[in-house]
């Protein structure tokens, strides 16, 4: 037996040092940690549970003469605090990370096991994509870890941490989870690099400008998080989690809070401008309504016109859509509704209640957005609300025209409690598009149709840009005062905590892609 145990030894200490030692080298000068670094620094201490360890690829025919164990991809559970997940950290130091039969095997294996155990599923990324000396069985391995994918969709939370190269069909796998995280400087994806590029089209391009953090933050939409080093990332990872429930059956965890339910926010008062035609940031009205001011915020730097992100309300896991005044005056564009609808069906999936405070222009208008396919995009947004059967809750601050207005949470989209302030508008359109369409024949005789209009202006604003003809019909359910909005909140998601809806049977709904 001694013996024995002491081959056991052996061959565990070879998989816990599975890369050679130039290459753990090159990977620390990189200032990049190595796979078990990683999962060490994410996981509770001592908690990893480590699975297939002493797994080898079976190409031997392939031209590559090393086995060595783990084949580059270190799989298993553990908790975070204190929470069960699942992972995988690509071993960049082994092959390059690259993928083969044996290394996704022990991916889909862990993903399985997630699914059916129902914990988040987590995976490290740093890969030099598909593993060329084993051909077509590498591609065959990337189809059944995306079939995983979208199996688990939904279902356990997915996330995808991008720490290294990500390129190829190693992409789509990231692509189809909940949340992408990457690093400045360190993480790329592409589906091609700068040379195939510069080779198919002509155009140079650096591989930061093309698949770095940066560029899929706030160009493609890819990246919903990006963080300045490895551990700030994975701090981030940690926090995420604790937002989210395990699965699509339990709900996410609600903690003790440490800020007052009852407070009341007349800082609101301040933060809106006297003129409707001022912008403001409506991340300081995020900022006065939740548990101490903590937001998480959702894609930051890509669709800047909508705000989305994760916070607390009592205690409570809640998602927040906002229109952004700062940003083009919080209108809804092809990425805003794009980036707002994939926010709202994940916290739909996850049974995070939302709340969707309301200051929208309209859509965007333009050449370029009608061909965009805008209707389509806006549609999806649309869709997303109808679908959803979390409590929601709209908060209308401002301006609220049109289908803009409708299409953001709206009580005829099935909004559970709608709020407004008393300086709410609702209406088709503002009152200066109005009265050029209402009054165009009178304004084009009146003698002076400069005076006219503004007193037509007036007029309507009066009559029409405020909240109580939507409130004497009940479209609303109650005008408020700004520093109340935290307490009607706080009542509104504990009246909502036992809410249910059943849906209709169907194999899926027909979302407009």
């Amino acid at each position: 037996m001694k013996e024995r145990l002491e081959d056991l030894e052996r061959r565990k200490n070879e998989a816990l040092h599975a890369g050679p030692e130039r290459s753990v080298q090159r990977q620390h000068e990189k200032g990049k940690m190595l796979a078990r670094e990683r999962i060490d620094y994410l996981l509770d201490p001592g908690s990893f549970h480590e699975l297939d360890m002493l797994a080898r690829h079976r190409a031997l025919d392939s031209g590559i003469e090393e086995r060595p164990y783990t084949d580059g991809v270190v799989t298993g559970w553990g908790t975070i605090e204190g929470r069960k997940v699942f992972l995988f950290s690509q071993d960049f130091t082994v092959f390059g990370g690259a993928l083969g039969e044996v290394f996704a095997e022990k991916i889909h294996k862990v993903m399985d096991l997630a699914l059916s155990v129902g914990a988040p599923m987590i995976g490290l990324n740093d890969g030099a994509g598909a593993r060329i000396q084993e051909g077509v069985v590498s591609l065959d391995s990337y189809g059944g870890i995306f079939y995983r994918n979208v199996q688990s969709s939904g279902v356990i939370p997915q996330i995808s941490v991008i720490l290294g190269p990500c390129a190829g069909g190693a992409v789509y796998s990231p692509a189809m989870t909940d949340f992408i995280f990457m690093v400045r400087e360190s993480s790329h994806m592409f589906i091609t690099g700068p040379d195939v590029v510069k080779t198919v089209t002509g155009e140079e391009v650096t591989l930061e400008e093309l698949g770095g953090a940066k560029s899929h933050a706030s160009k493609s939409g890819v990246a919903t998080f990006v963080s300045e080093d490895e551990k700030s990332c994975l701090d981030d990872v940690r926090y995420l989690l604790s937002m989210l429930p395990a699965n699509n059956l339990e709900e996410p965890p609600r903690v003790i809070p440490s800020d007052d339910p009852n407070r009341r926010c007349p800082e609101l008062y301040e933060i809106l401008p006297d003129s409707a035609n001022i912008p403001y940031d409506m991340k300081d009205v995020i900022g006065a309504v939740v548990d101490d001011g903590d937001f998480f915020e959702y894609f930051p730097n890509w669709a800047k016109s909508i705000v989305c992100g994760f916070s607390r309300i009592d205690g409570r896991p809640v998602g927040i859509v906002g229109n952004q005044p700062l940003i083009l005056a919080g209108v809804l564009d092809i990425e805003s509704s794009e980036k707002a609808a994939r926010f709202v069906r994940t916290c739909d999936a996850f049974n995070i209640p939302l709340i969707t405070f309301v200051d929208v222009p309209g859509f965007l208008p333009g050449v370029d957005q009608e061909y965009g396919g805008i209707i389509r995009h806006g549609a999806k947004l649309l869709y997303a609300y109808c679908e959803a059967t979390v409590p929601r809750i709209q908060i209308i601050t401002r301006k609220a025209y049109g289908g803009a207005y409708v299409v953001m949470d709206s009580k005829s989209v099935g909004s559970d409690l709608s709020f407004a302030w008393p300086t709410a508008e609702l209406a088709v359109m503002g009152p200066q598009g109005a009265v050029e369409i209402v009054y165009r024949r009178e304004l084009q005789a009146a003698a002076d149709p400069v005076k006219r209009r503004a007193e037509l202006v007036a007029e309507y604003t009066e009559r029409y840009a405020n909240p109580y003809i939507a409130a004497e019909r009940g479209y609303i359910d109650d005008v408020i005062d700004p520093a109340d909005t935290r307490i009607k909140l706080v009542a509104g998601l504990a009246l909502l905590e036992s809410k249910r809806e059943e849906l209709p049977k169907r194999k899926h709904g027909n979302v407009p892609l």
